[in-house]
């Protein structure tokens, strides 16, 4: 267990930002709405991901190592990469802060707009399909991430016990404070999974690849920080250029986030 302690704080700490996400829509759909149709929405959703799991599952373990890695770290670094790029722009200031109080009251806001009709057994679709939708898209991250880091390792119970707890972890909070956790710093966590997601994709593709890297898994404990740092880096070269730009005019700055978010 103590081996498949890196994997399991890394996919735990993943899946924490997507339950946190999909934590929001549930609650905004059960306490606006109501809960039956909240809670047939999450199942049917839960249904769907069991499915996918099943069939992807068995699938990825029995693909050679060599194609597995190369496939499942290029398709990482990608993720990864989606995931830096939006926290560095958020840490430099061209791009909104991801505020999970904002995100709840929207979603509280669209669902008290939202007519009640009831549609093929579900007494409140607008709850159901709310729900539904959101915990299916943040559960086929949570699968992907599962999948890739535990199939690339041969290890998929440490990645499904990772998530397991992450999911556990952040619905019995929620319960127990009814809210959407809005002071769980969701920002710096998912600039640390970028670059962890970058990092794991960038070194399995290469091995992949035909990379031999120098100590093998040992050479993470060195990757990991130089993503971070170059990463860092970024996040404040632009934060600099966009207090200059800010304090040289509206014009200016309007530019040059053209150029940065383009």
């Amino acid at each position: 267990m103590t081996a498949a302690l890196p994997l399991v704080l890394t996919v735990f700490v993943a899946c924490a930002v997507e339950a946190i996400e999909a934590l929001t829509i549930v609650l905004a759909a059960g306490l606006t709405r109501q809960w039956r149709s909240t809670f047939q929405g999450m199942a049917a959703a839960l249904v769907v991901l069991a499915a996918i799991v099943g069939v992807l599952g068995p699938t990825i373990t029995l693909l050679p190592l060599t194609a597995l890695r190369l496939v499942v770290g290029a398709l990482l670094a990608i993720f990864g990469l989606q995931w830096l790029r939006k926290a560095i722009l958020r840490a430099a200031g061209y791009k909104a802060l991801h505020d999970e109080a904002s995100a709840y009251l929207r979603e509280v806001a669209a669902a008290k707009a939202a007519p009640e009709v009831a549609k093929r057994g579900v007494s409140d679709w607008y709850a159901f399909t709310l729900t539904f939708k959101g915990v299916l898209l943040e559960g086929l991250e949570v699968v992907f991430i599962v999948i890739t880091f535990g199939g690339n390792q041969h290890n998929l119970g440490a990645a499904v016990v990772g998530a397991a707890i992450a999911v556990v972890v952040v619905t019995v909070t929620g319960i127990v404070v009814r809210a959407p956790l809005a002071k769980v710093p969701e920002n710096a966590l998912k600039f640390a999974v970028g670059i962890m997601l970058t990092s794991f994709g960038t070194f399995w593709g290469a091995e992949g690849a035909g990379v031999t890297w120098p100590g093998n898994d040992a050479a993470l404990l060195v990757l990991v920080p130089v993503v971070a740092v170059v990463s860092l880096g970024c996040a404040a070269w632009l934060r600099r250029a966009h207090r200059v730009n800010t304090a040289a005019g509206p014009q200016a700055q309007v530019s040059q986030a053209e150029g940065v978010t383009s």
